[in-house]
């Protein structure tokens, strides 16, 4: 940067902290400083860069439109910032950033939903783990449990560090909180608050076999609590960017990533804002895929055509939902992204559950979620009052991701792409069902496409423990 432009920055940043700003200006002009407009409220914004931006030219463009640095990831080009001022969206451009926050704060929403809980019946049945048999889990452990070297980052809720099946494979060390899009250290910043689902999850890939509660799929093997779910249930980019990047910087394995990134369902390049979080996390999980971390996602419980879903009828995810057509440019994030296994959910019969979404080219690997209207039921794991029952695609991922983290275990030399490639060979074939009426109406509820092989409602298959051990 010349020197004069870092002189002005810095009297800038000086008069940032005064309470004064430049105004935008056309390119060539000198700035005039002005007062800085602060009304509040103090809101977050997700600020994308050419990719080669320097960190001191970065925090200078975002104090010149009257924001504050929280944290710049100078690999990807991608800031989170914060401001008091409404014009600071137009100053640093609409075209480059984006809030999440702004809309939650505009419609005053209290709490997002979760689809999960919805799924879940009354009661527990403790022991029946009908899930780890259906992937043959059990006989896997006889051969293999996984490796310490292995770590599966928990992008999700926050995992309870005191339930005595998550103690020996939790790694507090390499836990982090993003709820500021910055990674905090702390164990208050990610430990569960509201929410159930991390520890849920986190059972499900390593809880310990030891005789008591539940056993993971990959018992043998390290977790690390990521949280990026806040304590209203919402998934913001930025949470989500910090989540991959963290876990890219300490060299995790895996991140198992059981949610979808709000606001949108459906996250459309050919909207402004959208196109800027799409941006934005496309390169985070890029860059964690070329640090060898491999990023295992839900496709999510609408049971939507991934490949051609024509309407979305869930967001914003944090206000009045309005239905709206989708296009080419939309997808669920991070599910769809390039790199990402997407996994589709399967109940106890191997039939893909009801709730779950499908798409040829959408969906990797499939793994058991449940469905509470069948025999087998929902996905037993850890909570933090010790054990219970869940449905979903969040459910399903944690198997996946397990299995994942077995076949790294077994060949540890693996880079991330290759692991993906293994996960899908290694996986059980499950043909397109000849009939798919799930209650009995006449009507197909969904329709597979595909081969045996390769098909939009398992993709590869069924994961398998037992063949990510011995094959």
């Amino acid at each position: 940067m010349p020197l004069l432009h870092r002189a002005r920055a810095a009297a800038l940043s000086a008069l940032l902290a005064a309470g004064c700003l430049a105004a935008s200006l056309p390119a060539g002009a000198e700035p005039a400083v002005s007062s800085c407009i602060q009304p509040g409220p103090l809101l977050r914004y997700l600020v994308v860069f050419s990719q080669f931006t320097t960190a001191e030219a970065a925090n200078a463009e975002i104090a010149e439109a009257c924001g504050t640095t929280t944290v710049y990831y100078p690999e990807i080009g991608v800031a989170v910032a914060t401001s008091p001022d409404p014009g600071f969206l137009k100053m640093i451009g609409p075209q480059r950033a984006y809030s999440a926050q702004a809309e939650s704060v505009k419609k005053s929403v209290k709490r997002k939903k979760d689809d999960t809980e919805l799924l879940r019946p009354s009661g527990v049945r403790s022991g029946e783990q009908w899930d780890m048999d259906l992937i043959k889990a059990p006989a896997a452990h006889a051969i293999s449990t996984g490796s310490k070297s292995v770590v599966v980052g928990v992008l999700d809720s926050g995992v309870d560090p005191r339930h005595p099946d998550l103690v020996e494979a939790l790694a507090p060390e390499l836990s982090a909180g993003c709820l500021t899009g910055k990674p905090d250290t702390s164990p208050g910043a990610w430990a569960p608050t509201t929410s159930a689902h991390g520890t849920h999850v986190a059972g499900t890939i390593a809880a310990a076999d030891d005789g008591r509660g539940t056993t993971g799929v990959a018992p043998g093997v390290r977790i690390a609590s990521v949280k990026v779910v806040d304590d209203d249930g919402f998934i913001y980019p930025e949470y989500a960017v910090c989540g991959f990047m963290w876990a890219a910087a300490q060299g995790m394995t895996i991140t198992n990533n059981s949610y979808f990134i709000d606001p949108y369902l459906f996250t459309c390049q050919s909207a402004p804002g959208q196109r800027v979080v799409y941006e934005a996390v496309r390169r985070a999980v890029d860059y964690a895929t070329s640090r060898n971390v491999l990023t295992v996602a839900a496709a999510g419980n609408n049971a939507a055509d991934l490949s051609r879903p024509g309407r979305d009828s869930v967001s914003p995810t944090n206000g009045d939902a309005q239905t709206r057509p989708v296009d080419s440019t939309c997808v669920v994030l991070p599910a769809q992204l390039k790199n990402v296994v997407g996994v589709s959910a399967v109940e106890s019969t191997k039939t893909k559950a009801g709730y779950s979404s499908y798409g040829l080219g959408a969906i990797d690997v499939t793994a058991p979620g449940g469905d509470s209207r069948t025999q087998g039921g929902c996905v037993l794991s850890t909570v933090p009052s010790g054990y219970d029952y869940s449905c979903g695609t969040s459910m399903a991922t944690p198997h996946a991701a397990g299995v994942a983290a077995l076949i790294a275990s077994t060949h540890p030399d693996t880079d991330a792409l290759s692991l993906g490639r293994m996960l899908n060979a290694q996986a059980e074939t499950l043909a397109c069902p000849a009939d798919y009426d799930l209650n009995g109406t006449g009507v197909q509820d969904a329709f597979c496409t595909g081969y045996s092989e390769y098909n939009s409602f398992y993709g590869h298959g069924l994961v398998d423990a037992l063949a990510a051990v011995t094959k």
